[in-house]
């Protein structure tokens, strides 16, 4: 085992190089083109890998997020070809400047090197991040779940076919096709000679298994317990299609609304704004505040429920008094994922995006717009609440770092 993973570390070295970006467009170009032509033999395998998961009982949405069809590949088609339109992210001049001595010095982009992305369920990853870490000058070491064992060996396959069509190292890109669990332990103990950042996509558990044990950097985030503010400027038409799609539209994604804080004022409008999540068939957990004026059914609230990801049509319902109330809860409570206000107020507004410590919060829409896709990166190797950068969703441009140019004409220093 420990030597197999290292073979793929030390491949993964020797295959890192500065390519143009003519040629990482050209295996973009061949790698889109053979999902394209190859459709019918990935669905083929993508059956085997759902055979697999249903023998070994895993949930229903488990199995819809592994599942491809035709209209799931031309989106995976659509997103490699969005990343080829894209800005090279690497070899930028990010600034320069000139000393009085006369040194002259470059901030310039660069790539991190070799990532690793653990990750579980959608085969749109293997295309996704090999993709996103190629454009952006990166060797990239995949493994999959054993529930998408198959499906995603063929992806990564095609794209080490179109590495080696244009004759760059196919071991850019690397795929684990040991499916021993192990595995993980140690790709995040043993290799920080090897890998540079690792990427956790998936679970609650994956993710905090691969913060615990990483001897590297981890960019990613462990929950999306997410707020929607509905203050008392804000338009409740707008609110109640906002706060639907926010909960509704994907309750099993990191950037669904768990928590939804109303304005004390909008109390009048309380039954208005949750029959609109009952009809769709959202559960509601509401505080004191909301079991009395809702006339709807509401289990209780407690200190748990704040701090709850549901990733289910469940929703946690708190009355706040003001502003400052619902930014402190935020704060508390949240995971600095995603949160938004509802207010026809910019004022107030503002100060909800300066004083929220989420690494990203939005004005009067969803916080399920929390994507790569959506924020035109074509696609994301994942969302990251991490502190210190990338934030957010991390696209082409998250996954470059910097160095420093010098060039001098004989200076010494005194």
């Amino acid at each position: 085992m420990s030597k197999y993973l290292t073979k793929l570390g030390d491949n993964a070295k020797k295959a890192f190089k500065n390519i143009d970006t003519k040629t990482k467009n050209k295996v973009l170009r061949h790698f889109a083109n053979s999902i394209y032509k190859n459709k019918n033999k990935i669905l083929l395998e993508n059956l085997k890998d759902i055979r697999y998961a249903k023998s070994k009982g895993l949930k229903e949405n488990l199995i819809n997020r592994l599942s491809l069809n035709n209209e799931k590949l031309d989106s995976i088609i659509k997103s490699i070809k969005t990343v080829i339109k894209l800005k090279d992210p690497v070899n930028e001049k990010l600034s320069s400047w000139k000393r009085p001595n006369g040194l002259k010095i470059s901030r310039v982009s660069i790539p991190i090197g070799v990532i690793a992305v653990i990750y579980e369920s959608r085969p749109n990853v293997t295309a996704d991040v090999s993709t996103l870490c190629f454009k952006s000058g990166n060797c990239v070491i995949l493994r999959g779940g054993s529930e998408a064992y198959f499906t995603n060996k063929l992806l990564a396959n095609y794209f080490r076919g179109s590495l080696e069509k244009n004759k760059i190292n196919k071991n850019f890109v690397q795929f684990v096709e040991n499916k021993n669990r192990k595995l993980v332990d140690f790709i995040l103990s043993k290799m920080s000679r090897y890998i540079d950042v690792v990427i956790p996509r998936g679970g609650k558990s994956l993710v905090k298994k691969v913060q615990d044990l990483s001897k590297v950097p981890v960019i990613g985030h462990l929950e999306g317990i997410c707020h929607t503010y509905i203050d008392k400027d804000a338009k409740i038409n707008m609110a109640k299609k906002i706060l639907v799609n926010a909960k509704m539209r994907n309750t099993s994604i990191c950037g669904a609304t768990e928590t939804v804080l109303i304005h004390k004022n909008k109390l009048k409008n309380i039954d208005e704004i949750l029959n609109e999540l009952t009809k769709n068939g959202c559960q509601i957990i509401g505080d004191r505040k909301v079991k009395k004026f809702y006339s709807g059914n509401v289990l209780s609230a407690n200190n748990k429920s704040w701090a709850t990801e549901y990733l289910a049509a469940k929703i946690s319902v708190k009355i706040v008094k003001d502003l400052d109330e619902a930014i402190a809860h935020i704060n508390k409570y949240g995971t600095m994922h995603t949160d938004a206000i509802i207010t026809s107020n910019n004022k107030t507004a503002i100060k909800f995006i300066k004083n929220i410590k989420s690494s990203i919060a939005i004005q009067n829409s969803s916080t399920q717009f929390a994507d790569g896709g959506e924020f035109g990166f074509g696609g994301e190797v994942g969302i990251s609440t991490n502190k210190l950068p990338p934030r957010g969703p991390v696209g082409l441009n998250q996954l470059v770092s910097y160095k420093y140019e010098v060039y001098g004409s004989g200076q010494i220093r005194k």
